[in-house]
Order: structure tokens, then sequence, then C-alpha cells
């Protein structure tokens, strides 16, 4: 398991389309997926000790997001071949299990991943109600173990979003498990 972290916000990076199968069968796009002030595209897994250890958290700060009109969706991206706690079946039964208050959708391809340039596990993109990029960083100061009353960086930050349209100037990167990419040979 290597442990990495993304770049800093790109502030006004344009959304990049995709169309993905959600684990209920639907499809999602951001189009079909935003919320009046913004949408949280959030690269989660399975396996990953980081996403673990944040899973009740993000399921909160999701739910309560709505009440501010931003919509979520979780892409899992990873190889299921090389950890099985990926597989589609795996995903659907963690949604039911933690109730994921967002689609929960597969990059079969990894081609999303890839547009978006996704580092690790988690990751997340905070965009407005334009689809621009405001956020780009932790959900909280947790990484493999849950910090306890920690600042809520990634929901305030999508709570400005919000209301304002733009997202921190202050923002600190995301730290988690790499993407596990496919092998190219």
């Amino acid at each position: 398991m290597v442990s990495l972290q993304p770049p800093i916000c790109d502030f006004g990076w344009k959304a990049r389309g995709f169309n993905l199968r959600g684990i209920d069968g639907k499809r999602y796009t951001p189009e079909n997926t935003l919320g009046k002030n913004g949408l949280l595209v959030m690269f989660i897994c399975n396996h990953c000790p980081y996403v673990k250890s944040i899973r009740e958290c993000l399921v909160r700060d999701t739910r309560e997001l709505l009440t501010y009109g931003v919509n979520s969706i979780a892409i899992m991206s990873n190889d299921p071949a090389e950890y099985e706690e990926d597989s589609f079946e795996n995903m659907q039964h963690v949604a039911r299990q933690y109730d994921y208050p967002f689609p929960y959708v597969w990059d079969e391809t990894q081609q999303v991943a890839e547009a978006y340039g996704a580092v690790c596990t988690p990751d997340f993109f905070g965009f407005n109600a334009q689809l621009e990029l405001q956020y780009r960083g932790r959900l909280d100061a947790s990484r493999k173990e849950l910090v306890a009353d920690a600042p809520r960086d990634l929901f305030n930050a999508m709570v400005q979003v919000a209301q304002t349209g733009q997202g921190p100037r202050e923002q600190i990167a995301s730290m988690g498990c790499s993407i596990k990419w496919k092998n190219k040979a």
C-alpha cells in the first residue's frame, strides 16, 4: 500500500464528463448528479484503510451537504482483480451496509480517474453550480485512524462553495492509498 497526496485545487478547472453505471444499475453523469449549489466527486474504494476510517463521517457530511444543495457521487476506479474487496458486488454490499446517501459508481475502464487526475483514495473534487473546481482537499485530519472531533474541512469548504460559489483559498491535500491501476502490458 502506497500512501499518496494529490495536488491542491486548480480553481476553475471544469468537471470532466463521464457516464458511469451505479451499483443501482442507473447511469450517472456530472450533469444529472449536480445539486443546485454544487457537486462533490469522490474517488473512494472498499479496501483502503484511509477510506474505511472515514466512512461514517463521509456519510454524515454528504447527507448534511444535501441540505445545502450540494450532491455527491462516489467513483470506484481500482482494478478489482488486484483487490477483490473492490469488486462491483462488494461495492453494492458496502453501500448498503453504510447507507450511502450518494450514487456509488464503477469506473471500470479507469478513464474517469485518469481524466480527473485522481491520485488516491480518498480523493475529493468539490465543484460549484457551474461545475468549476473549488475544493481539492481532505475530509478532515483523519488518516488511517479517525480523529475524533476533527474540524470538518471538506464539509465546511463545500458549505462555502454552496453559499458563495467559491472554495477556501487555503486547503490541505487529502491522503490515501494509491489508485490500483490495471496492468497496461
